[in-house]
């Protein structure tokens, strides 16, 4: 007979401390992964970067298209983790509704993915249509006519990760990803220089790397949730053909706003480049070289708001709302703090950061490296409202509320945060350091915004009917 529930669903923590050690138990390894998938990242860029400028330019290009999509549709079928979640928090017929769940994500995750296949195959047309260099948008769409592949087995894998996290196995993305890290190196040096009798594929070696890396993940993913002793008593693949329609309508629902809203934020810092560009080839340098600083940072509030939806789903679940003050003042307190911490390392030694990634003490990069500084004395200044509103947001999610963070997200981050960039930047004359304290006030209006709407989550009606 199967069990409902696992000890994830054992009985509410009865203190903060108990909710705080809850928590981190869950988020810690999320952390993690997320820092490690950054390190993948950083491998195909090193290895790109080796090919010239224009193959650099093309995956650029390629990996931004292809990373914005993925990481929406990623976000959608995430939603998930909090119904699942509050599935276990009711503990009413647990195994068969996460089991259900479970099924109609990845349903979505495939009908979600196919669309944006056939979009990557047009990669070139679309470049061209956003006025990219002829030269480099072609490029960018052989690159992208392999990456294309890659995207159906990196939203299945968001699904599963979702699903072992919110079933209080979260560990195994640190291990996945780990995986993926050492898959990607291997795969790189094989296909993109032609070692191990591999030919040398250059730009498309790297985009084939990437194909073999994310169906890795999915592979071992899937195996995960099948062989993994405390998730296979779901059976979560049993019955994959039958349709669960209203179960599949109601991720979709939740789950679109959620990728829309992450389109606004990656909108916006792409935005953000693109004025750069129109400011100076130095601006743009520096701009990504603490953009890369600040993403990096970003990773620990977002591992935590991860955390933090399956923490708030369980109480909601269980309808116990002093459970969800809990996970909200343990969620909200380690992930500003965080990055209070991050935020100091920023401005106790930026030229240690910036100096990770070009030679700070050559005369030829004194102006990058000069605007870099600035740009992240700014960036520290928004750690702490970037990660109080991911947090936020993560915690809204628990409750199952999308849509209106999803007008608070394009009203702060594009008429606040883009126009306040413009303004600063060319009415002010304050170029690079304007578009950044645009990015900081928009950052500023979503965090208060939302941080509004968790604290009033009771008169909103946003709290389940006690039992």
């Amino acid at each position: 007979m199967l069990p409902t529930q696992l000890p994830i669903t054992g009985p509410p923590p009865a203190t903060l401390r108990d909710e705080l050690r809850a928590l981190l138990r869950l988020a810690s390894p999320l952390v993690a992964a997320n820092l490690l998938q950054m390190t993948v990242y950083a491998v195909d860029v090193i290895f790109v970067a080796q090919l010239g400028t224009t193959e650099f330019a093309a995956a650029t290009l390629g990996v931004f298209l292809f990373s914005l999509i993925m990481w929406a549709l990623a976000s959608m079928v995430a939603a998930s983790a909090p119904i699942i979640a509050s599935e276990l928090g009711a503990r009413k017929h647990a195994v068969r509704e996460v089991r259900r769940t479970f099924r109609m994500a990845m349903w979505l995750a495939v009908a979600a993915a196919v669309p944006f296949v056939v979009l990557l195959a047009y990669g070139e047309d679309v470049l061209r249509l956003a006025g990219q260099d002829a030269r480099v948008a072609a490029r960018a769409g052989a690159f992208l006519d392999i990456l294309l592949y890659a995207l159906l087995p990196g939203v299945l894998a968001a699904a599963m990760r979702g699903t072992a996290a919110a079933l209080g196995r979260s560990g195994w993305a640190m291990a996945v990803t780990v995986l993926a890290l050492a898959l990607a190196l291997l795969t790189n040096w094989l296909f993109v220089f032609g070692h191990g009798g591999f030919p040398a594929l250059g730009l498309e070696g790297s985009a084939l790397a990437s194909v073999v890396t994310m169906t890795a993940m999915a592979l071992a993913y899937a195996a995960i949730l099948a062989f993994d002793p405390k998730l296979r008593r779901y059976r979560l693949f049993g019955r994959w053909w039958r349709p669960e329609w209203p179960r599949l309508r109601a991720i979709a629902i939740l789950g679109a706003p959620i990728a829309l809203s992450v389109t606004f934020e990656a909108g916006l810092f792409g935005g953000a480049s693109l004025l750069m560009g129109l400011i100076g080839v130095e601006a743009v340098a520096a701009h990504a070289v603490a953009l890369n600083i600040a993403s990096v940072a970003f990773q620990i509030p977002y591992g935590v708001a991860q955390a933090a939806t399956i923490r708030v789903g369980l109480g909601y679940g269980a309808r116990d709302a002093a459970w969800i003050g809990r996970a909200g003042v343990a969620a909200l307190g380690v992930g500003i703090g965080a990055m209070a911490f991050t935020a100091s390392l920023m401005w106790l030694m930026p030229r240690v950061f910036v100096g990770a990634y070009i030679d700070v003490d050559a005369p030829a990069n004194a102006r990058v490296v000069m605007l870099a500084i600035d740009y992240l004395a700014v960036a520290a200044a928004f750690q702490l409202v970037d990660g109080a509103q991911a947090v936020a947001a993560g915690l809204l999610r628990g409750l199952q509320d999308t849509r209106v963070p999803m007008l608070v997200s394009l009203f702060g981050y594009w008429v606040v945060g883009f126009g306040t960039a413009v303004l600063l930047a060319f009415r002010f004359d304050l170029a690079g350091l304007g578009v950044w304290i645009g990015l900081a006030t928009g950052l500023a209006a979503v965090t208060v915004l939302l941080l509004w709407r968790w604290r009033g989550r009771g008169a909103l009606g946003l709290l389940p009917r006690p039992n």
